[in-house]
């Protein structure tokens, strides 16, 4: 299939890969990005490239955590970065992530037929008013809500990326770990890991990173003559980097480089006299895997002049 200047420069910003080298990934990988990006890998040329997706579509992600202790973060979705910094759009987010917090529906759906605050009508109803007030699509997209435990909210760049930590606390007050929260969200923000912790990592993702850094090792011409064992024993040393690249517990701690994530929480779990255990996190970055579409704009205005 041919291959478009427009897609080979995607995969050169994706991976900070030359143009021909792009080119050929994609020639080889027959248009398929994912594919490309393993191949440019296999041949050493490109880093572990995490899968954003097309990051295009506009809005909010907001975090909270409410009066009852819920945290929240949700994304809702509008079609230009103007309406996204509107304040009826922002304050009608910030209403929804209270209802999820209140409310616990399952789903998005769940959540178009609650009760909007202050109101008798449906948040779906309230949603196309919003829709007719502003002038814009709007979609309220995902949502994750954690109940139990220590939740710390964080936002990034005024509603582009949102992070909600969860902390299982002992003999701690609440109050004193909420900077710590704060730090592992904003590393969450920075690093887009993957997963909490190696023992999370699939097989199915080992076993892919295996394969990759395998031909990566047999492509490197310094390797030519080892033992296919030993080989494999280089591979197994790389899979402990792929941990501390991916996994946040295993990250370097942003702050203090020097240790893991891990051991910065039981340093100051340890400082303040108990327990503290990261259960989970969401980071939502906005418009993550939404493809916008492209309007032409020349040809728009074509069209109104015929």
């Amino acid at each position: 299939m041919a291959i478009s200047a427009k897609d080979v420069q995607k995969l050169r910003e994706m991976t900070g890969v030359g143009m021909m080298d792009c080119k050929k990934a994609l020639t080889e990988a027959n248009g398929d990005f994912d594919k490309a990006i393993e191949w440019l890998r296999e041949k050493g040329l490109a880093a572990q490239t995490k899968k954003a997706g097309k990051i295009a579509a506009e809005g909010v992600s907001y975090a909270i955590v409410a009066d009852n202790g819920v945290g929240v973060v949700i994304e809702v979705n509008s079609q230009t970065d103007f309406v996204a910094k509107n304040e009826v759009f922002q304050q009608f987010v910030k209403d929804l992530a209270n209802v999820v917090a209140t409310e616990n529906p399952a789903d998005v759906e769940a959540l178009k037929a609650c009760t909007y605050p202050g109101t008798d009508r449906t948040v779906a109803d309230v949603t196309a008013d919003k829709v007719l007030a502003i002038g814009e699509n709007i979609q309220i997209r995902r949502f994750v809500r954690y109940a139990e435990g220590v939740n710390v909210p964080y936002i990034h760049m005024g509603g582009k990326i949102g992070v909600l930590v969860n902390l299982a606390v002992e003999g701690i007050e609440a109050d004193k770990v909420v900077e710590l929260g704060k730090d592992v969200a904003m590393q969450i923000a920075a690093m887009n890991p993957s997963f909490l912790d190696k023992s999370d990592v699939d097989q199915a993702t080992l076993d892919k990173e295996k394969e990759i850094l395998l031909a990566q090792a047999k492509e490197d011409p310094k390797n030519a003559n080892k033992p296919e064992n030993i080989i494999e024993k280089m591979v197994m040393g790389r899979i402990g980097k792929y941990y501390e690249e991916n996994c946040l517990l295993q990250q370097a701690f942003v702050k203090e480089n020097k240790v893991s994530v891990e051991k910065h929480v039981a340093e100051v779990a340890k400082q303040l006299g108990g327990k503290i255990t990261v259960k989970a996190f969401t980071r939502f970055a906005t418009g993550e895997g939404i493809e916008k579409k492209e309007d032409d704009f020349a040809a728009e205005v074509a069209s109104m002049i015929k």
